[in-house]
């Protein structure tokens, strides 16, 4: 009898196996598609569009889990759960923009979304809090000096975007008035302006008056931890800068009460549901999806294992079609609250290489260098 030798492929390039094997090397960044197995969770579907979904899905070899009542229509709606490789999906894509009941929408979405992406290296967000109570290095770079000295070395250790701040959002801290958050912010803006520091800077700020104050000293991003939810101008002051990128962050309830025993029902489903919520917001209010970037806020309302789901499942945030930035640099999940920042940074280095392995498109870090010397050392 054979001994058959098996062994699974994981984190794989597939084309690459498959022209070691032999495969036809021209067909193979075709035939890719074929072996990269994907499940998309699908919200409230009617019981007839739920039921034309699953057999379009077994019409093509692939699988549509529906509420069991679907069926017989006891049911008014139903989330369903589809799942095949990528181009029985794209199959899936063209049969259901010929089918009614508006499944030509969801046809033309899920065709967009299955589209192969490019991977590009992950890029680093450094970090620069010009604050007196940041929880990992407060007071340290406050002085207009010191943040300079600071800003230089986030240059120098590769940064690809810096990220200041001059309110700190760690849990329980207070607002910081908008007139001191400038003192400190527009100073530096306008050294990095005079001495052409060719970097894109973002105001970590929840104020729609210091992001238009910043805006017009030459900050590129607006990054609000609030999700437009502490200043409701901010939206109308990034849509009136068509040039300028917003990070949109989840973030359940302010800093003084956002640790307050938080709680979720589903937690994936609840973040995803309100950024949708967010993005769209930001869409009716004219800023244009490609300005958009999304953070599940890390620490913002979560506890310890919610944390850990969340970077776990990460990549089910990419169906927005938006770039996902997430910060885990130094924060309390890592339970090192009594060690030094050296080495919290080695286990934050230590999570972020499993998302720069899945191709994360930002992550926000206090040690530009740890990170940048990983990811130049991977092939």
């Amino acid at each position: 009898m054979h001994d058959f030798l098996l062994k699974e492929l994981v984190n794989t390039n597939i084309e690459d196996e498959l022209i070691k094997i032999g495969f036809d090397c021209n067909y193979a960044p075709k035939a890719k598609s074929k072996f990269y197995y994907k499940n998309y969770k699908i919200y409230d579907l009617t019981c007839a569009q739920a039921n034309i979904l699953k057999q379009t899905a077994l019409s093509v070899g692939a699988d549509c889990g529906t509420h069991r009542e679907v069926i017989t229509g006891k049911i008014n709606l139903s989330d369903c759960i589809l799942g095949g490789s990528i181009t029985q999906l794209q199959k899936i894509a063209q049969k259901l923009q010929l089918q009614p009941f508006g499944l030509k929408e969801l046809g033309k979405k899920l065709q967009k979304i299955t589209q192969e992406m490019q991977k590009n290296k992950t890029k680093i967000v450094g970090i620069l809090n010009v604050t007196t109570n940041s929880f990992s290095d407060g007071g340290e770079f406050y002085n207009y000096d010191d943040s300079i000295k600071h800003l230089h070395k986030l240059l120098e250790d590769g940064a690809d975007i810096i990220d200041i701040g001059a309110e700190s959002t760690k849990p329980y801290s207070k607002a910081v008035d908008c007139d001191e958050q400038l003192s400190k912010l527009i100073p530096i803006l306008k050294y990095i302006k005079e001495n052409n520091i060719n970097i894109p800077i973002s105001i970590d700020t929840r104020s729609a008056k210091v992001a238009k104050e910043c805006i017009n000293s030459g900050a590129n991003i607006i990054n609000d931890v609030s999700g437009f939810e502490y200043d409701f101008e901010m939206a109308k002051i990034v849509a009136q800068n068509p040039e300028i990128k917003v990070i949109i962050q989840h973030s359940k309830g302010t800093p003084e009460n956002m640790q307050d025993n938080p709680h979720y029902e589903n937690l994936t489903d609840e973040i995803f549901k309100n950024l949708k919520s967010k993005i769209d917001y930001a869409l009716s209010k004219g800023i244009k999806k490609e300005n958009i970037i999304i953070d599940l806020g890390i620490g913002f309302g979560k506890n310890r294992e919610d944390n850990f789901e969340l970077i776990q499942r990460w990549q089910e945030f990419k169906t927005f079609g938006c770039p996902i930035m997430l910060g885990v640099s130094r924060k309390s999940l890592l339970g090192m609250q009594e060690k030094t920042n050296e080495d919290k940074d080695i286990y934050t280095l230590a999570l972020n290489s499993i998302l720069i392995n899945e191709n994360i498109d930002y992550i926000r870090v206090h040690n530009v260098k740890l990170h940048k010397d990983f990811i130049n050392m991977l092939p």
